[in-house]
């Protein structure tokens, strides 16, 4: 192993100070769990819940960042609340019949209290940095996707809800305002009294000026 990797797998599990009470609650708690299917990109998922009555940065990292991404990386999460975040990995065929156990790919899950409403950048973590705390390393479990198990159930079941919540994100909310039709035709009852209204007005300005 070149130094440039030793130092890289050292940073990753150097762990900073954890505080008394953990910020998030991860579900699974300690464990990603991935389809074995070799030469193919895999999805995972994992619930990340604010536990504390503060605002919380979450942030990814991985031992494997050229073949791993994750949606969202990061995100910043009010009180109370959850989302559920999916992990995509490309499954490289094995080498020397080697076990999928024995890859050894893990990831890293930090935590950081914000405050006031701020958007989410990563540089947060840099700047804060003596404020971070580690809320878990989560170990890679590869389960075979042709035998059915509880983990895989629960973790298609999660799957299915991360894709939900983000075809909803994706559709206009109905309460949010006036129905936008094409390109920016809106069409609302209070539109077409305006329209009336200065209708009217200017008939009765054209009828003053004769």
């Amino acid at each position: 192993m070149a130094i440039t990797e030793e130092k890289s797998v050292w940073n990753f599990f150097k762990l900073p100070f954890h505080p008394t009470r953990r910020r998030l609650k991860l579900d699974p708690s300690n464990k990603l769990y991935f389809p074995y299917e070799p030469g193919k990109q895999v999805k995972s998922a994992i619930r990340i819940k604010n536990t504390t009555k503060s605002n919380v940065a979450f942030k990814f990292q991985t031992t494997a960042p050229k073949s791993c991404f994750m949606r969202p990386p990061g995100a910043i999460l009010a009180p109370g609340e959850s989302i559920i975040a999916t992990v995509f990995k490309f499954v490289e065929y094995p080498q020397n019949n080697e076990k999928p156990e024995k890859i050894g790919l893990k990831f890293k899950i930090m935590s950081l209290k914000v405050k006031g409403s701020i958007d989410y950048v990563p540089e947060l973590f840099d700047e804060q940095k003596d404020q971070v705390a580690v809320e878990q390393i989560l170990r890679v479990v590869f389960l075979d996707p042709e035998h059915p198990s509880p983990a895989l159930e629960k973790l298609n079941r999660q799957l299915a809800d991360a894709e939900a919540t983000l075809e909803a994100r994706k559709k206009p909310t109905e309460a949010a305002g006036p129905m936008i039709i094409g390109e920016g035709l809106v069409i609302d009852e209070w539109k077409e009294r305006r329209e009336r209204y200065l209708a009217k007005q200017q008939g009765e300005v054209a009828l003053d000026s004769v």
